[in-house]
């Protein structure tokens, strides 16, 4: 399928998904919504794809945020529309672990976009910050909600109410990424680590990335109830054969997703 806006690579069953706008910095407009959409929605069943990798084009921006023209020409209306919210839930939900690969400034959109992938890793190089206020609106596209949960209520407060942006170091001392690496390097440290989930069980890494997401959803007691009924499909799944038998017999296992 040919897009406009975004890149999109398979190889070694790693799909990459790159947003390519450079001249404004990778920003965030409806059409570019609109591809990732359908990118999203090709690759959640393609049988190749393993894991997603998601990044910028160009060294200086991840995604800058939504566009400024197209925010400020929407009403209330396109708000309730939760047009770039609707995307990052596709994007957690997306069935596979997904990788943001943040190469740059990673600002208001920008960072709820990483927000909504399982695993952060960014260059040395990346900025991060949720500015929203200064333009008379707030994160709306799930800052509010997913950047409490993983860097804790001060920390998602002190960046939401001051706007202020944070370097890839101090990213990584609050938790809101788990690597970093060199800017010239960062796409080849995605990819290691793309190919070691892609060691694990397929089915087994489908189902945990489930019932982790319902941690953040749901109360201990039906969270672990989502937890039980998911290890009682991988109990009864080939995989589980596979790599119990492949552990006692020392060889590397050969799981098939069943």
């Amino acid at each position: 399928m040919a897009y406009t806006n975004i890149r999109l690579d398979v190889s070694d069953a790693i799909a990459t998904l790159t947003i390519d706008r450079p001249s404004v910095r990778n920003a965030l407009d409806l059409e570019t919504v609109r591809e990732c959409m359908r990118a999203l929605t090709d690759l959640a069943t393609a049988a190749d794809v393993g894991v997603l990798i998601v990044t910028g084009a160009g060294e200086s921006a991840f995604v800058s945020g939504a566009d400024i023209n197209d925010i400020r020409a929407r009403g209330r209306d396109e708000g309730l529309a939760a047009i770039n919210s609707s995307l990052f839930a596709a994007l957690e939900r997306f069935p596979r672990p997904t990788i943001a690969a943040i190469n740059g400034y990673a600002l208001g959109g920008g960072c709820e976009l990483a927000l909504a992938c399982d695993i952060r890793i960014a260059a040395d190089t990346a900025k991060f910050g949720q500015p929203e206020l200064g333009l008379g609106i707030i994160p709306g596209a799930g800052a509010t909600q997913r950047l409490p949960r993983l860097v804790g209520l001060g920390w998602a407060k002190h960046l939401v109410l001051t706007g202020e942006i944070i370097d890839a170091r101090q990213a990584l001392d609050i938790g809101l990424i788990t690597m970093m690496a060199p800017a010239g390097q960062l796409l080849l440290r995605a990819r290691e680590l793309a190919k070691q989930i892609l060691r694990q069980g397929p089915l087994a890494a489908r189902l945990a990335k489930v019932a982790l997401n319902a941690s953040a959803r749901v109360d201990l007691d039906s969270g672990l109830l989502i937890e039980t009924l998911a290890q009682a499909i991988c109990y009864a799944s080939d995989d589980k054969l596979e790599g119990t038998s492949a552990f006692l017999e020392k060889r590397t296992p050969r799981f098939t997703g069943r």
